[in-house]
């Protein structure tokens, strides 16, 4: 690598005050002279999805990046003469794999602009996985590892959880149904072992995330696939046989890094945090006369791509979340972010980011129908998928004009599955008895009480049925497919990013940046104009007023959390409890769901 030690014209000005760590300007000999900045990037504490839009959430997560806004203003970077690298802290992270792929783009992107990168870590894995942790650092120019460190490029591993003898130990009966044989979220209570449907579709899996990452590091480290699979058969090694073999450049400590960074630059560099980084006012403001004088005059055209979040559980009402039962995607929030951006005149495009498991049918079926109506004003919708975008979460992303996936995103699993778990037997070993008194033929269908009467479980499957149909018709129709040659690709199973695109369930490869980009090119605006706006948007001032009417801006934000109240929160009943421990194993949030954490890295 040689652009760190490209010779700038300030190389040889001497420093006579300045430190790591401030924003104050340097003080050369001769004057005043702007600092050059080294960005730094501590994965650490891992990366937010996107800014929880809840002010409490947000306020507990200030010092977790965001993916987003780190991709973005890397960016901006690109373009600044004072910034003259990236620096990054990568071992022990809690990225996951797609996120890795995403922001490996950006840094790319941002290396291939003649800013150098470089990035450290202590260990790839010290008693663990780093398979992810390096396949981001493999994006870099240059990788440091502490001489105690190792590299763990093991590859992925996938489990399933599985407490059907557990329940009926407890004497509680689970009682799904499911369409079709690869749904296999209910497989976690009604079975006790892997179906042979999800191993295959499993195995597949973890071969396609494994395989991205052996594509990736041969590219990067110019070295043969086949070389990149022995070490991962070989894995873990030690920093030194990790260096040996091509996989890491240099064996040192933190300091070190930093050490040479400098000399290389010939002038200590100012550090700061990429998320902590802005472009000078002076050329905000630039930007914003571009844009602000063509209104004025009654030129302008519609120059702003608005991002509407779909991140977690899908589910009707307002969005939310707590650190118990996760993120939400509430479909009141969403819906009334298109209908804003479809009424707002400075819209062109529309990108909806999609991180979601799935969830409630009715509730992914109103968002569905909310980008066709943004779709017929003529205003594109790019639908970009991030680590997961399955079941419910590919419903939502499937009437988009483009699909954009992640090589390693989980996606697919077009199916649905609904029931409930019985607790008669395990309240009686308690000694608690319960009668329900009904008046109607099913009003206590639902009951956790009993179990599916004939007649019931008749109109259960029915009703499947219809949800597999609207499914599979409504998800041919937005590929352009024919119902026939979607079906086999259908049937619940999930597929990466990779396997989806040779199969038509999405367009291209990439991340939001390629999504942006399509959304830009679609609505013929330059992306590097463009206002990239988050919605549904409304000023703090606002979020503290009631909402005047349902579209108000400050009609549908997210709910703020509650943490660890959420979880009885409503749970009045021993069913409501029990629903809410069933939504953390992934079988009480919706009919379109994928079943939690496969995937271990």
């Amino acid at each position: 690598m040689t652009a760190v030690g490209r010779r700038h014209p300030w190389r040889s000005t001497q420093v006579v005050r300045g430190h790591y760590g401030t924003s104050a300007p340097l003080i050369y000999r001769g004057g005043m002279a702007p600092p050059k900045i080294l960005l730094e990037l501590d994965l650490a504490a891992g990366l937010l999805e996107a800014p929880p839009a809840d002010p409490l959430a947000a306020w507990r997560a200030r010092s977790t990046p965001a993916l987003a806004d780190i991709v973005r203003r890397l960016r901006d970077a690109r373009e600044r003469d004072e910034v003259v690298g990236l620096v990054a802290h990568i071992g022990g992270s809690e990225v996951d794999p797609s996120q890795a792929e995403e922001l490996g783009a950006a840094v790319e992107a941002f290396a291939a602009a003649g800013k150098p990168t470089v990035c450290w870590a202590e260990a790839f894995g010290e008693t663990g996985n780093g398979t992810v942790d390096y396949h981001l650092a493999a994006h870099f120019d240059e990788i440091w590892l502490q001489p105690s460190g190792g590299l763990a490029l093991v590859g992925f591993a996938a489990q399933g959880v599985f407490a059907r003898d557990a329940l009926d130990r407890l004497g509680v009966e689970p009682q799904f149904r499911m369409r079709k044989e690869y749904k296999n979220a209910p497989d976690t209570v009604l079975r006790q072992s892997m179906s042979d449907a999800q191993r295959e579709a499993t195995q597949r899996l973890t071969d396609g995330m494994t395989d991205a990452v052996v594509t990736t590091v041969a590219r990067r480290r110019s070295l043969d696939a086949d070389v990149v699979r022995a070490v991962v058969a070989d894995a873990p090694l030690t920093a030194e046989e990790a260096k040996a073999r091509g996989l890491v450049d240099r064996v040192g400590y933190r300091d070190e890094v930093y050490e040479e960074l400098n000399r290389r630059a010939g002038v200590e560099l100012e550090q700061r945090y990429v998320h902590r980084w802005s472009p000078p006012r002076r050329a905000v403001m630039e930007r914003r006369l571009r844009h602000e004088l063509p209104r004025r005059l009654g030129r302008s055209r519609p120059n702003t791509i608005a991002v509407v979040p779909v991140v977690g559980g899908i589910m009707l009402g307002r969005s939310g979340g707590s650190p118990v039962m996760g993120r939400t995607a509430g479909s009141e929030t969403i819906c009334a972010a298109l209908r804003a951006a479809r009424e707002a005149d400075d819209v062109g495009a529309v990108v909806l980011r999609v991180v979601s498991p799935g969830g409630s049918y009715t509730a992914s079926d109103a968002v569905h129908r909310e980008v066709q109506r943004l779709r017929e004003t003529g205003r594109p919708v790019v639908a970009s998928m991030g680590s997961v975008a399955a079941s419910g979460g590919y419903f939502v992303a499937m009437g988009a004009d483009e699909i954009v996936a992640l090589p390693s995103t989980v996606t697919g699993s077009i199916g649905v599955f609904a029931g409930k778990l019985v607790v008669r037997s395990a309240l009686e070993k308690v000694g608690v008895a319960r009668e329900v008194v009904s008046t109607g033929e099913q009003a206590a269908m639902w009951s956790a009480n009993q179990p599916f009467t004939d007649d019931e479980l008749v109109r259960l499957d029915r009703w499947l049925d219809e949800v597999y149909a609207d499914f599979t018709q409504k998800a041919a129709a937005g590929r352009g497919m024919a119902i026939e040659e979607l079906e086999p690709l259908a049937r619940g199973r999930v597929w990466t990013g990779t396997d989806a695109k040779e199969r038509g369930l999405v367009d291209r490869l990439g991340g939001m940046e390629a999504a942006l980009a399509e959304a830009a090119r679609r609505a013929r605006l330059d992306l590097d104009d463009a206002d990239i706006v988050r919605y549904p948007h409304a000023s703090p001032l606002s979020r503290l007023r009631a909402p005047a009417h349902s579209d108000a801006p400050n009609a549908a934000l997210a709910a703020p959390s509650l943490g660890a109240l959420d979880l009885l929160t409503g749970a009045a009943s021993p069913e409501a409890l029990l629903g809410r421990l069933a939504a953390t194993a992934g079988v009480g949030v919706g009919a379109l769901r994928l079943p939690p954490g496969i995937i271990s890295h």
